[in-house]
């Protein structure tokens, strides 16, 4: 692993990189970026480039005009798909203001603040995420569509798997870029396909899923489809997940293997806040339409051992530890959050030592909308807590504008169902 400024230079030079992509994650958790050469480099590492940032979500709110750029050496990475001469490689960037001091609401500041307080406890995780997406074809115009070419079911094979080109050049670029893959798959779905990677620490796992979407748009591209991880985009076919393995370590030791008893806390702690949860681990508009979909996601909100359908399953891993079984969050989750509030929330209930429900009982209703998630996490104070008041003001005001736009919009269900009999 590169670990200091000098072996990045290094590794410029030897590879005839020639551009380079300073990346950060805006408020709202989306991945944006500028291009920068590689004599720029030196600047670039000592943390003096900057843009105005005004029309970034909710920057201007918090009194943040100008963001700075500070790389992240661990995230470098060479882009594979790029071109062989005149590499691109790339940083994962943390935001700052002309100090050098990091805004204290960037996304990965609140998840790297979460660990390293259940590190100063003696708490590390392995969370294993599962990422489900689909591959839709683009029509002669290059116009993306809904239509996937294909009728592959559960672990189908070529040829019914038209995809499987495509998702093996994932993969491969994927281990350039450092991932270690567990294994990938055709999922439920025509055109729905899903991976799985080994785990990281939290920030790094974040990272990761952040990567891991932008990869596979871009490698989509190259086979003329379109990668999509929205959480419900048909209705008449199962939403994409984003789910989670979450194993809990104390002191470097399985916690949930020496006491069971740790893992119904965790999940006493996650029910409890989940609610709040939502706004991050389902923030779109479209989240919720997977929810109530009735097609393999979850719909009530309880924990079991056995039900698939649960959202919070305590199941047991391969080396045959317990392990939770986290299955809400979808495809278009903010990773940095969705982790920050897991990791806050269950830590919580354990040190409350607070118990769940019997299981598969007490099936509590999960927000039907973007709009309730936000209105939950207005009201949690934990969780706003672990995102920060600034934060969590600043993201449901955002969200809420998202919400608004949406209920102003006349859908095509609405014009079906009453434009021709009202």
């Amino acid at each position: 692993m590169i670990q200091n400024k000098d072996q990045i230079i290094d590794k410029i030079e030897e590879n005839d990189i020639k551009f380079i992509k300073l990346q950060f994650v805006d408020l709202l958790g989306e991945l944006k970026n500028i291009s920068i050469t590689s004599g720029q480099i030196e600047k670039a590492l000592n943390g003096k480039y900057s843009v105005d940032s005004f029309h970034l979500h909710g920057m201007h709110e918090i009194g943040c005009d100008r963001i700075y750029f500070r790389p992240d050496i661990r995230t470098f990475a060479i882009l594979p798909w790029r071109p062989q001469h005149g590499k691109v490689a790339r940083f994962l960037c943390d935001i700052t203001d002309a100090e050098g001091n990091e805004i204290a609401e960037n996304p990965r500041k609140i998840l790297r603040k979460i660990v390293r307080d259940a590190e100063n406890d003696g708490y590390t995780f392995d969370i294993d995420p599962d990422c489900e997406f689909f591959l839709f074809a683009k029509d002669e115009n290059g116009h993306v569509t809904t239509h996937t070419g294909e009728m592959a079911g559960y672990l189908d094979v070529s040829p019914l798997d038209k995809g499987e080109n495509a998702r093996r050049e994932l993969i491969l670029s994927l281990e350039e870029m450092g991932f270690e893959i567990e294994s990938s798959r055709h999922e439920l779905a025509p055109g729905q396909h899903s991976v799985i990677f080994k785990q990281m620490d939290g920030v790094r796992l974040a990272d990761q899923i952040m990567t891991f979407r932008t990869t596979i748009r871009t490698v989509a591209e190259r086979y003329g489809l379109h990668a999509t991880f929205m959480p419900k985009p048909r209705t008449d076919l199962p939403g994409s997940a984003m789910r989670l393995s979450i194993s809990v370590y104390k002191d470097g030791r399985n916690l949930f293997r020496q006491d069971e008893q740790a893992a119904l806390h965790f999940i006493a702690g996650i029910l409890e806040h989940q609610p709040a949860i939502s706004a991050f681990s389902n923030p779109l508009v479209n989240s919720y339409k997977r929810l109530l979909g009735g097609t393999q996601a979850p719909s009530r909100l309880y924990w079991s051992r056995h039900d698939h359908y649960a959202p919070l399953r305590l199941a047991l891993n391969e080396d045959g530890c317990p392990c939770i079984q986290w299955t809400l969050p979808d495809g278009a989750a903010n990773p940095y959050l969705t982790l920050a509030c897991a990791i806050g929330a269950g830590l919580d209930g354990i040190r409350k030592g607070a118990l769940p429900p019997v299981e598969d009982t007490d099936r509590k209703a999960l927000p039907a909308t973007l709009l309730e998630a936000l209105n939950s996490l207005e009201n949690d104070a934990f969780l706003r807590n672990v995102c920060g008041e600034s934060y969590a003001d600043v993201y449901v005001k955002e969200k809420k504008k998202e919400w608004e736009r949406y209920s102003r919009e006349v859908t095509d269900w609405e014009l079906k169902e009453y434009l021709r009999r009202i």
